[in-house]
Protein backbone atom coordinates (compact mmCIF):
# COMPACT_ATOMS: atom_id res chain seq x y z
CA UNK A 1 0.00 0.00 0.00
CA UNK A 2 1.33 3.44 -0.76
CA UNK A 3 2.40 5.80 1.71
CA UNK A 4 1.05 9.17 3.23
CA UNK A 5 5.02 10.64 3.98
CA UNK A 6 6.01 13.76 2.23
CA UNK A 7 9.68 12.45 2.72
CA UNK A 8 9.10 9.90 0.50
CA UNK A 9 7.62 12.19 -1.93
CA UNK A 10 10.69 13.90 -1.85
CA UNK A 11 13.09 11.71 -2.27
CA UNK A 12 10.95 10.60 -5.46
CA UNK A 13 10.25 13.67 -6.62
CA UNK A 14 12.23 16.46 -5.23
CA UNK A 15 12.15 19.39 -7.60
CA UNK A 16 8.51 18.96 -8.81
CA UNK A 17 5.52 21.25 -7.38
CA UNK A 18 3.89 20.50 -4.17
CA UNK A 19 2.48 23.68 -2.70
CA UNK A 20 1.49 27.18 -4.40
CA UNK A 21 -0.59 29.48 -3.32
CA UNK A 22 -1.02 33.43 -3.79
CA UNK A 23 2.37 34.83 -3.89
CA UNK A 24 4.25 31.73 -3.23
CA UNK A 25 5.48 27.97 -4.04
CA UNK A 26 7.30 25.27 -2.71
CA UNK A 27 8.70 21.68 -4.33
CA UNK A 28 8.55 18.55 -2.85
CA UNK A 29 11.81 19.01 -1.39
CA UNK A 30 11.23 22.47 0.17
CA UNK A 31 8.06 21.37 1.72
CA UNK A 32 9.86 17.75 3.11
CA UNK A 33 12.77 20.34 4.55
CA UNK A 34 10.09 22.20 6.26
CA UNK A 35 7.97 19.40 7.89
CA UNK A 36 11.74 17.62 9.20
CA UNK A 37 12.34 21.37 10.87
CA UNK A 38 8.90 21.34 12.86
CA UNK A 39 9.24 17.04 13.20
CA UNK A 40 12.03 18.01 15.43
CA UNK A 41 10.21 20.81 17.23
CA UNK A 42 7.56 18.50 17.87
CA UNK A 43 9.72 15.59 18.76
CA UNK A 44 11.43 18.01 21.48
CA UNK A 45 8.10 18.00 22.94
CA UNK A 46 7.83 14.50 23.21
CA UNK A 47 5.62 14.17 20.27
CA UNK A 48 5.78 10.79 18.71
CA UNK A 49 7.73 9.28 21.18
CA UNK A 50 6.44 6.49 23.97
CA UNK A 51 4.76 7.74 26.46
CA UNK A 52 3.88 10.96 24.70
CA UNK A 53 0.57 11.99 23.73
CA UNK A 54 -0.90 9.74 20.79
CA UNK A 55 -3.68 12.43 19.88
CA UNK A 56 -3.18 16.20 19.58
CA UNK A 57 -5.91 19.50 18.27
CA UNK A 58 -5.17 21.72 15.60
CA UNK A 59 -7.45 24.41 13.50
CA UNK A 60 -7.44 23.41 10.24
CA UNK A 61 -6.63 26.56 7.22
CA UNK A 62 -5.52 25.91 4.22
CA UNK A 63 -2.41 27.59 4.39
CA UNK A 64 1.04 26.36 4.62
CA UNK A 65 2.07 26.11 7.82
CA UNK A 66 -0.86 24.25 8.95
CA UNK A 67 0.05 21.74 5.70
CA UNK A 68 3.75 22.04 7.32
CA UNK A 69 2.56 20.90 10.82
CA UNK A 70 0.04 18.45 9.69
CA UNK A 71 2.16 16.52 7.63
CA UNK A 72 5.15 16.77 10.60
CA UNK A 73 2.42 15.41 12.86
CA UNK A 74 1.47 12.61 10.29
CA UNK A 75 5.62 11.53 9.35
CA UNK A 76 4.92 11.31 13.57
CA UNK A 77 2.09 9.10 13.27
CA UNK A 78 0.18 11.00 15.95
CA UNK A 79 -3.42 11.62 14.86
CA UNK A 80 -4.39 15.25 15.08
CA UNK A 81 -8.76 16.21 16.05
CA UNK A 82 -8.91 18.86 13.12
CA UNK A 83 -10.61 22.17 14.61
CA UNK A 84 -12.57 24.13 12.59
CA UNK A 85 -11.24 27.80 12.01
CA UNK A 86 -14.97 29.51 12.67
CA UNK A 87 -15.88 27.73 15.58
CA UNK A 88 -17.16 29.73 18.69
CA UNK A 89 -14.57 29.52 21.78
CA UNK A 90 -17.53 27.06 23.29
CA UNK A 91 -17.28 24.57 20.26
CA UNK A 92 -13.80 24.37 20.78
CA UNK A 93 -13.92 23.40 24.55
CA UNK A 94 -16.62 20.69 24.00
CA UNK A 95 -14.46 18.97 21.77
CA UNK A 96 -11.55 19.68 24.20
CA UNK A 97 -13.55 18.03 26.72
CA UNK A 98 -13.93 15.26 24.98
CA UNK A 99 -10.15 13.73 25.49
CA UNK A 100 -8.70 15.46 27.78
CA UNK A 101 -5.40 13.40 27.21
CA UNK A 102 -5.50 15.18 23.27
CA UNK A 103 -3.01 18.29 23.55
CA UNK A 104 -4.12 21.89 22.03
CA UNK A 105 -1.55 22.67 19.95
CA UNK A 106 -2.51 26.07 18.63
CA UNK A 107 -0.76 27.10 21.43
CA UNK A 108 2.42 26.38 19.83
CA UNK A 109 3.48 29.02 17.71
CA UNK A 110 4.83 28.71 13.92
CA UNK A 111 8.81 27.38 13.97
CA UNK A 112 10.83 29.83 12.80
CA UNK A 113 12.68 29.15 9.52
CA UNK A 114 15.90 27.23 9.46
CA UNK A 115 18.71 25.70 6.50
CA UNK A 116 18.25 22.30 5.93
CA UNK A 117 19.28 19.29 3.49
CA UNK A 118 16.58 17.14 1.74
CA UNK A 119 15.48 14.27 3.84
CA UNK A 120 16.17 10.88 3.10
CA UNK A 121 12.77 8.62 3.19
CA UNK A 122 11.26 7.42 6.48
CA UNK A 123 13.33 3.88 7.18
CA UNK A 124 10.07 3.15 9.70
CA UNK A 125 6.78 2.36 8.28
CA UNK A 126 3.56 3.70 10.16
CA UNK A 127 0.78 0.91 10.23
CA UNK A 128 -2.24 1.79 7.91
CA UNK A 129 -4.72 1.08 10.28
CA UNK A 130 -3.18 3.67 12.55
CA UNK A 131 -5.70 6.88 12.39
CA UNK A 132 -4.47 9.97 10.37
CA UNK A 133 -7.21 12.03 11.92
CA UNK A 134 -10.41 12.71 13.57
CA UNK A 135 -13.20 15.07 11.87
CA UNK A 136 -16.25 16.10 12.95
CA UNK A 137 -19.49 16.18 10.74
CA UNK A 138 -21.39 18.88 10.30
CA UNK A 139 -24.87 19.60 11.75
CA UNK A 140 -25.33 16.65 14.36
CA UNK A 141 -28.04 17.02 16.55
CA UNK A 142 -26.68 15.12 19.03
CA UNK A 143 -23.74 17.09 19.87
CA UNK A 144 -19.71 16.46 18.30
CA UNK A 145 -19.40 13.58 15.90
CA UNK A 146 -15.98 12.24 15.44
CA UNK A 147 -15.19 10.48 12.62
CA UNK A 148 -11.74 8.00 13.29
CA UNK A 149 -10.18 8.06 9.83
CA UNK A 150 -6.80 5.58 9.23
CA UNK A 151 -4.19 6.54 7.00
CA UNK A 152 -5.25 3.65 4.90
CA UNK A 153 -8.64 4.71 4.66
CA UNK A 154 -7.23 7.94 3.29
CA UNK A 155 -5.45 5.40 0.43
CA UNK A 156 -8.40 3.32 -0.63
CA UNK A 157 -10.20 6.91 -0.87
CA UNK A 158 -7.30 7.79 -2.75
CA UNK A 159 -6.66 5.72 -5.09
CA UNK A 160 -11.27 4.98 -5.77
CA UNK A 161 -10.44 8.33 -6.80
CA UNK A 162 -7.86 8.26 -9.13
CA UNK A 163 -9.42 5.48 -10.67
CA UNK A 164 -12.09 7.35 -11.94
CA UNK A 165 -10.21 10.69 -12.87
CA UNK A 166 -6.98 9.89 -13.38
CA UNK A 167 -4.21 11.57 -13.15
CA UNK A 168 -2.04 13.70 -15.14
CA UNK A 169 0.86 14.85 -15.57
CA UNK A 170 -0.01 18.77 -15.37
CA UNK A 171 -2.91 18.54 -13.08
CA UNK A 172 -2.72 20.60 -10.08
CA UNK A 173 -5.56 20.63 -7.50
CA UNK A 174 -7.03 23.36 -5.61
CA UNK A 175 -7.39 23.63 -2.23
CA UNK A 176 -10.68 25.86 -1.25
CA UNK A 177 -13.04 24.11 1.57
CA UNK A 178 -11.23 24.25 4.87
CA UNK A 179 -9.13 20.90 5.81
CA UNK A 180 -11.57 20.77 9.10
CA UNK A 181 -13.89 19.18 6.24
CA UNK A 182 -12.81 15.85 4.59
CA UNK A 183 -13.45 16.93 1.30
CA UNK A 184 -10.61 19.78 1.93
CA UNK A 185 -8.15 17.33 3.70
CA UNK A 186 -8.53 14.74 0.74
CA UNK A 187 -7.23 17.25 -1.54
CA UNK A 188 -3.97 16.92 0.60
CA UNK A 189 -3.94 13.09 1.08
CA UNK A 190 -4.67 12.67 -3.17
CA UNK A 191 -1.87 15.09 -4.45
CA UNK A 192 0.33 13.46 -1.86
CA UNK A 193 0.23 9.89 -2.71
CA UNK A 194 0.20 10.97 -6.88
CA UNK A 195 3.12 13.62 -6.66
CA UNK A 196 0.95 16.71 -7.95
CA UNK A 197 0.59 20.15 -6.35
CA UNK A 198 -2.13 21.31 -4.02
CA UNK A 199 -3.32 25.45 -4.52
CA UNK A 200 -4.25 27.33 -1.52
CA UNK A 201 -7.08 29.13 -1.98
CA UNK A 202 -9.32 28.80 1.11
CA UNK A 203 -11.10 32.71 1.95
CA UNK A 204 -10.68 34.36 -1.23
CA UNK A 205 -13.54 36.09 -2.90
CA UNK A 206 -15.15 34.56 -5.97
CA UNK A 207 -13.22 36.94 -8.70
CA UNK A 208 -9.86 36.13 -6.97
CA UNK A 209 -10.48 32.94 -6.46
CA UNK A 210 -11.08 32.39 -10.31
CA UNK A 211 -7.77 34.32 -10.74
CA UNK A 212 -5.96 32.34 -9.03
CA UNK A 213 -7.43 29.48 -10.80
CA UNK A 214 -5.90 30.80 -14.02
CA UNK A 215 -2.89 32.16 -12.35
CA UNK A 216 -1.93 29.05 -10.99
CA UNK A 217 -2.81 26.62 -13.85
CA UNK A 218 -5.44 24.36 -11.84
CA UNK A 219 -6.89 21.23 -13.68
CA UNK A 220 -8.86 20.05 -10.60
CA UNK A 221 -11.34 21.65 -7.85
CA UNK A 222 -13.82 20.82 -5.34
CA UNK A 223 -16.24 22.86 -4.08
CA UNK A 224 -19.93 22.35 -2.41
CA UNK A 225 -23.05 24.00 -4.49
CA UNK A 226 -22.70 27.23 -2.77
CA UNK A 227 -18.99 27.89 -3.65
CA UNK A 228 -19.89 26.56 -7.41
CA UNK A 229 -22.77 29.38 -7.71
CA UNK A 230 -20.07 31.93 -6.37
CA UNK A 231 -17.19 30.30 -8.82
CA UNK A 232 -19.66 31.22 -11.69
CA UNK A 233 -20.26 34.80 -11.04
CA UNK A 234 -16.42 35.37 -10.30
CA UNK A 235 -14.88 34.84 -14.11
CA UNK A 236 -14.58 32.86 -17.04
CA UNK A 237 -13.59 29.05 -17.12
CA UNK A 238 -9.78 28.43 -16.16
CA UNK A 239 -8.94 27.16 -19.94
CA UNK A 240 -6.91 23.82 -17.94
CA UNK A 241 -9.71 23.11 -16.09
CA UNK A 242 -10.88 19.32 -16.43
CA UNK A 243 -13.38 18.39 -13.51
CA UNK A 244 -15.15 20.54 -10.58
CA UNK A 245 -16.06 17.86 -8.08
CA UNK A 246 -19.30 19.32 -6.37
CA UNK A 247 -20.80 17.45 -3.08
CA UNK A 248 -21.56 18.35 0.15
CA UNK A 249 -25.62 17.47 -0.67
CA UNK A 250 -27.71 17.32 -3.70
CA UNK A 251 -26.71 19.88 -6.32
CA UNK A 252 -29.58 21.77 -7.89
CA UNK A 253 -29.99 20.74 -11.66
CA UNK A 254 -30.66 24.27 -12.53
CA UNK A 255 -26.77 25.27 -11.00
CA UNK A 256 -25.78 22.42 -12.97
CA UNK A 257 -27.07 23.09 -15.99
CA UNK A 258 -25.99 26.97 -15.67
CA UNK A 259 -22.73 25.82 -15.00
CA UNK A 260 -21.97 22.70 -17.78
CA UNK A 261 -23.67 25.29 -20.53
CA UNK A 262 -20.99 28.48 -19.28
CA UNK A 263 -18.52 25.66 -19.99
CA UNK A 264 -17.50 24.75 -15.93
CA UNK A 265 -16.59 20.74 -16.16
CA UNK A 266 -18.79 19.82 -13.60
CA UNK A 267 -19.02 16.41 -12.04
CA UNK A 268 -21.84 15.29 -9.51
CA UNK A 269 -19.96 13.64 -6.69
CA UNK A 270 -21.47 12.24 -3.25
CA UNK A 271 -19.44 11.61 -0.49
CA UNK A 272 -19.45 11.79 3.58
CA UNK A 273 -16.79 12.01 6.33
CA UNK A 274 -17.17 8.56 7.44
CA UNK A 275 -16.07 7.29 3.99
CA UNK A 276 -13.04 9.87 3.50
CA UNK A 277 -15.08 11.58 0.72
CA UNK A 278 -15.90 10.38 -2.37
CA UNK A 279 -17.93 7.31 -2.73
CA UNK A 280 -19.93 7.86 -5.93
CA UNK A 281 -18.86 10.60 -8.71
CA UNK A 282 -19.66 10.76 -12.67
CA UNK A 283 -18.12 9.87 -15.33
CA UNK A 284 -16.51 12.45 -17.08
CA UNK A 285 -18.03 11.62 -20.13
CA UNK A 286 -21.48 11.18 -18.73
CA UNK A 287 -21.56 14.88 -17.72
CA UNK A 288 -21.48 16.09 -20.85
CA UNK A 289 -25.56 15.78 -20.70
CA UNK A 290 -26.46 18.87 -18.87
CA UNK A 291 -28.81 17.96 -17.00
CA UNK A 292 -27.36 14.49 -15.70
CA UNK A 293 -27.41 14.26 -12.16
CA UNK A 294 -26.60 10.52 -11.52
CA UNK A 295 -23.28 9.42 -10.04
CA UNK A 296 -21.57 6.44 -9.96
CA UNK A 297 -19.86 4.35 -7.59
CA UNK A 298 -16.16 4.70 -7.64
CA UNK A 299 -14.19 1.15 -8.31
CA UNK A 300 -13.68 -0.52 -4.93
CA UNK A 301 -16.88 0.99 -3.57
CA UNK A 302 -19.96 -0.95 -2.50
CA UNK A 303 -23.22 0.61 -2.34
CA UNK A 304 -26.69 -0.10 -2.28
CA UNK A 305 -29.89 1.46 -1.55
CA UNK A 306 -32.21 -0.11 1.32
CA UNK A 307 -35.46 1.48 2.06
CA UNK A 308 -34.55 4.52 0.43
CA UNK A 309 -31.42 4.68 2.47
CA UNK A 310 -27.63 4.66 0.93
CA UNK A 311 -25.10 2.11 2.62
CA UNK A 312 -22.33 2.21 1.85
CA UNK A 313 -19.01 -0.43 2.21
CA UNK A 314 -15.20 -0.89 1.33
CA UNK A 315 -11.52 0.18 2.37
CA UNK A 316 -12.18 4.13 2.57
CA UNK A 317 -14.82 3.35 5.63
CA UNK A 318 -14.06 4.83 9.11
CA UNK A 319 -12.49 3.04 11.91
CA UNK A 320 -15.54 4.18 13.91
CA UNK A 321 -16.44 7.55 15.91
CA UNK A 322 -14.31 9.65 18.74
CA UNK A 323 -14.69 8.93 21.64
CA UNK A 324 -14.97 5.49 21.29
CA UNK A 325 -18.41 4.03 23.06
CA UNK A 326 -19.84 7.71 23.35
CA UNK A 327 -22.33 6.60 19.74
CA UNK A 328 -23.87 3.98 18.70
CA UNK A 329 -21.82 1.36 16.22
CA UNK A 330 -21.85 2.42 12.86
CA UNK A 331 -21.72 -0.63 11.11
CA UNK A 332 -23.72 -3.25 10.37
CA UNK A 333 -23.32 -6.88 10.87
CA UNK A 334 -22.48 -7.33 7.01
CA UNK A 335 -19.95 -4.11 7.35
CA UNK A 336 -22.00 -1.56 5.22
CA UNK A 337 -22.34 1.81 6.67
CA UNK A 338 -25.98 3.12 7.10
CA UNK A 339 -25.03 6.97 6.04
CA UNK A 340 -28.32 8.29 7.36
CA UNK A 341 -28.86 9.88 3.48
CA UNK A 342 -31.80 8.72 1.33
CA UNK A 343 -31.27 8.46 -2.49
CA UNK A 344 -32.53 5.78 -5.37
CA UNK A 345 -31.00 4.48 -8.16
CA UNK A 346 -31.54 4.70 -11.47
CA UNK A 347 -32.19 2.18 -14.50
CA UNK A 348 -28.03 2.39 -14.92
CA UNK A 349 -27.05 1.58 -11.37
CA UNK A 350 -26.28 5.44 -11.10
CA UNK A 351 -27.09 7.41 -7.55
CA UNK A 352 -29.23 10.00 -7.04
CA UNK A 353 -29.09 11.46 -3.55
CA UNK A 354 -32.43 12.99 -1.99
CA UNK A 355 -31.33 14.60 1.18
CA UNK A 356 -31.13 13.74 4.98
CA UNK A 357 -33.45 11.19 6.30
CA UNK A 358 -33.04 13.22 9.38
CA UNK A 359 -33.96 16.53 7.27
CA UNK A 360 -37.92 15.06 5.73
CA UNK A 361 -41.05 16.66 6.75
CA UNK A 362 -43.71 15.13 7.99
CA UNK A 363 -46.98 16.92 7.47
CA UNK A 364 -50.71 15.39 7.55
CA UNK A 365 -48.89 11.60 7.78
CA UNK A 366 -46.92 11.93 4.33
CA UNK A 367 -43.30 12.54 3.85
CA UNK A 368 -41.75 15.03 2.25
CA UNK A 369 -38.23 15.57 0.83
CA UNK A 370 -36.79 19.22 1.28
CA UNK A 371 -34.52 18.47 -1.62
CA UNK A 372 -37.05 17.48 -4.05
CA UNK A 373 -38.56 20.66 -3.67
CA UNK A 374 -35.61 22.56 -3.32
CA UNK A 375 -34.99 21.49 -7.04
CA UNK A 376 -38.26 22.79 -7.87
CA UNK A 377 -38.46 26.29 -6.16
CA UNK A 378 -34.62 26.56 -7.71
CA UNK A 379 -36.10 26.83 -11.44
CA UNK A 380 -38.11 28.95 -10.88
CA UNK A 381 -36.92 32.45 -12.80
CA UNK A 382 -36.15 35.04 -10.14
CA UNK A 383 -35.28 32.36 -7.38
CA UNK A 384 -31.46 32.46 -6.93
CA UNK A 385 -31.06 29.69 -3.94
CA UNK A 386 -33.64 28.08 -1.59
CA UNK A 387 -34.02 26.36 1.37
CA UNK A 388 -37.32 24.12 2.66
CA UNK A 389 -37.40 23.31 6.04
CA UNK A 390 -40.44 21.79 8.41
CA UNK A 391 -42.01 24.41 10.80
CA UNK A 392 -43.80 22.92 13.53
CA UNK A 393 -47.98 23.45 13.53
CA UNK A 394 -50.55 21.72 15.16
CA UNK A 395 -52.69 19.34 14.24
CA UNK A 396 -50.60 18.96 10.89
CA UNK A 397 -47.58 18.02 12.56
CA UNK A 398 -45.13 20.24 10.33
CA UNK A 399 -45.85 21.92 7.59
CA UNK A 400 -43.63 22.82 4.90
CA UNK A 401 -41.79 26.28 4.58
CA UNK A 402 -39.38 28.00 1.96
CA UNK A 403 -36.58 30.51 2.50
CA UNK A 404 -36.22 32.20 -1.03
CA UNK A 405 -33.10 34.45 -2.27
CA UNK A 406 -34.37 36.69 -4.88
CA UNK A 407 -32.16 36.62 -8.13
CA UNK A 408 -30.65 39.52 -9.99
CA UNK A 409 -34.15 40.67 -11.39
CA UNK A 410 -35.79 40.62 -8.46
CA UNK A 411 -37.98 37.89 -6.86
CA UNK A 412 -40.12 35.90 -8.51
CA UNK A 413 -43.94 36.63 -8.64
CA UNK A 414 -46.62 34.31 -7.20
CA UNK A 415 -47.72 33.28 -10.59
CA UNK A 416 -44.18 31.68 -10.98
CA UNK A 417 -43.86 30.53 -7.93
CA UNK A 418 -47.28 28.41 -8.82
CA UNK A 419 -46.28 27.15 -12.28
CA UNK A 420 -42.77 25.81 -10.69
CA UNK A 421 -44.38 24.10 -8.36
CA UNK A 422 -47.28 22.23 -10.31
CA UNK A 423 -45.50 19.35 -10.61
CA UNK A 424 -45.32 18.49 -7.32
CA UNK A 425 -48.11 16.85 -4.78
CA UNK A 426 -50.23 19.93 -2.96
CA UNK A 427 -48.75 18.18 0.34
CA UNK A 428 -45.00 18.91 -0.97
CA UNK A 429 -45.80 22.78 -1.96
CA UNK A 430 -44.30 25.46 0.83
CA UNK A 431 -47.34 26.74 2.63
CA UNK A 432 -44.90 29.44 4.70
CA UNK A 433 -42.42 31.58 2.23
CA UNK A 434 -39.92 34.29 3.23
CA UNK A 435 -37.60 35.97 1.39
CA UNK A 436 -34.18 36.13 2.55
CA UNK A 437 -31.11 38.74 1.52
CA UNK A 438 -28.79 35.11 1.84
CA UNK A 439 -29.12 31.47 3.28
CA UNK A 440 -27.42 30.94 6.39
CA UNK A 441 -24.39 28.84 5.81
CA UNK A 442 -22.47 26.29 8.16
CA UNK A 443 -19.18 25.93 9.06
CA UNK A 444 -18.92 23.95 5.78
CA UNK A 445 -20.14 26.44 3.19
CA UNK A 446 -23.70 24.52 3.29
CA UNK A 447 -26.92 26.05 4.15
CA UNK A 448 -27.76 24.99 7.63
CA UNK A 449 -31.05 24.12 8.19
CA UNK A 450 -31.54 24.38 11.61
CA UNK A 451 -29.83 27.99 12.14
CA UNK A 452 -32.31 28.76 9.40
CA UNK A 453 -35.42 28.01 11.89
CA UNK A 454 -33.46 29.90 14.79
CA UNK A 455 -32.94 32.96 12.70
CA UNK A 456 -36.00 33.45 10.85
CA UNK A 457 -38.58 31.27 13.07
CA UNK A 458 -41.04 34.44 13.57
CA UNK A 459 -41.40 35.24 9.23
CA UNK A 460 -41.97 31.04 8.88
CA UNK A 461 -45.02 30.65 11.83
CA UNK A 462 -48.68 29.83 10.34
CA UNK A 463 -51.06 32.34 11.67
CA UNK A 464 -52.85 30.45 13.37
CA UNK A 465 -51.55 27.51 15.88
CA UNK A 466 -54.97 25.67 15.86
CA UNK A 467 -54.97 24.75 12.30
CA UNK A 468 -52.62 24.46 9.39
CA UNK A 469 -53.12 26.98 6.06
CA UNK A 470 -54.77 26.26 3.46
CA UNK A 471 -52.42 24.48 0.80
CA UNK A 472 -50.47 26.52 -1.43
CA UNK A 473 -48.68 29.67 -0.98
CA UNK A 474 -49.24 31.93 1.90
CA UNK A 475 -48.35 35.94 0.60
CA UNK A 476 -44.51 35.75 0.76
CA UNK A 477 -42.97 37.97 3.82
CA UNK A 478 -39.62 39.46 3.92
CA UNK A 479 -38.03 38.24 6.84
CA UNK A 480 -36.52 40.57 9.59
CA UNK A 481 -33.35 40.53 9.74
Amino acid sequence: MSELSVLAAAAAAGSAPALLWPGGAWSWADLAGRVTAEMGTLGRLGLGRPGGPPRVRLTARATPEFVVRFWALAELGVTVVLLHPRWTATERATVGALDLSAWDLDLLPAGARVDWIVPSAPSVRIPPERPLAILFTSGSAAGPKGVILSRGAFVASAEASAARLGWRGDDRWLLSLPPAHVGGLSVLTRCLLARRPVVLGEGLDPVATVALMHEAGVTLASAVAPQLQRLLDGGAVPPRLRAVLVGGGPCPEPLLRRARKAGWPVLATYGLTETCSQVATQDPAEARNVGDVGATPLPGVELRVTDGRIEVRGAMLMSGYYPRGRHAEPLGEDGFLDTGDLGRLDERGRLVVLGRADEVIVTGGEKVFPGEVERALAACPGIAAALVVGVEADPWGQVVAALLVAGPRGPAAPDQLSESLAGLAPFKRPRLVAWVDALPLGPNGKPDRRRALSEHRSSLQPRSRAAAPAPGLQKPRRARR
